[in-house]
């Protein structure tokens, strides 16, 4: 008799209680796609309950379904599909949160219930942001630098050499297996500890999520090696420049200036007065006579 008493109330508590469940407590949807968040009313007696949706970000929660209105951020992309299910028609990346579907019932024994459903919104990735060095001498460090911000889930990223995937460890590919470089796919950077003259060669970054993935184009890194002979032809042909500019700054300045003997120098020898030269036809020479006038 007891049991057949506990059994009755127990179906009796069971009609006069609200029960919520939901097919599906963390959905997701790729941004500006459709997306149902599941309330279904199992169990309840009361006719008219009042149905309200909360949601909660960062721990604060608000109104998006209140008083049978959409309100809030969700004011025009969202429907009630009776009796309880949350529609969202135009889904963005700021409707990631958590929803919280409640019902109350005021004619049930219990009165009350709610669910909790956590919704992710997926972004595709925008094109990342790449920085490739233009040149590298051999043997020395280089680091290529890869970011992406507006992806959700957070990115991970790849790179390729002449659009053939690097791995992330270079033992694993006989193509790579001469290179030493890190690569790390949470950050996006690739790093050579040492590159090698055939490291030379187009690179680019993709940035993947599960919504997606974006790529930046392809930049070279060019890998030189370092001459001895041009450098030291390099300091020479300086050295020399340096020296020629010196010089012409110190003959400018009078430095190297030297006496020069113009015509204005000498002074042609004064003739005697009254002295006049002939040349006679026998001796061959000049001889002077007398012109004084007495």
């Amino acid at each position: 008799g007891s049991c057949f008493f506990l059994s009755c109330f127990a179906g009796y508590f069971n009609v006069l209680a609200v029960i919520l469940k939901t097919t599906n407590d963390a959905p997701w949807a790729n941004e500006f796609e459709s997306i149902e968040l599941s309330c279904l009313i199992e169990s309840i007696s009361t006719k008219n309950p009042r149905i309200e949706w909360k949601k909660i970000k960062d721990g604060e929660p608000s109104y998006v379904y209140f008083e049978k209105k959409i309100s809030g951020d969700l004011e025009g992309r969202a429907r009630i599909r009776e009796p309880a299910t949350l529609v969202i028609t135009n889904a963005t990346r700021s409707d990631s949160a958590s929803y919280r579907c409640e019902v109350s019932a005021q004619t049930d024994l219990k009165s009350f219930d709610e669910i909790l459903i956590n919704l992710v919104i997926r972004v595709k990735p925008v094109v990342p942001k790449c920085a490739v060095p233009k040149s590298v001498p051999v043997g020395t460090a280089a680091e290529l630098r890869c970011v992406e911000d507006q992806g959700f889930p957070k990115s991970q990223y790849q790179w390729f050499r002449n659009k053939e995937e690097i791995p992330d460890d270079p033992k694993t590919s006989s193509k790579f297996i001469n290179s030493s470089y890190t690569l790390n796919a949470e950050t996006g950077t690739l790093k050579f500890s040492a590159v090698r003259m055939n490291d030379s060669a187009e690179y680019f970054c993709r940035a993947k999520n599960d919504a997606g993935h974006s790529e930046c184009g392809p930049q070279t890194m060019e890998i030189y090696d370092i001459n001895i002979a041009r450098i030291i032809l390099g300091v020479l042909v300086v050295v020399l420049l340096c020296i020629t500019v010196g010089l012409c700054f110190a003959y400018k300045r009078g430095y190297f200036a030297s006496q020069k003997q113009t015509g204005n120098n000498y002074k042609a020898p004064a003739k005697g007065e009254g002295v006049d030269y002939v040349r006679t036809e026998d001796e061959g020479d000049f001889r002077h006579k007398s012109s004084f006038v007495i």
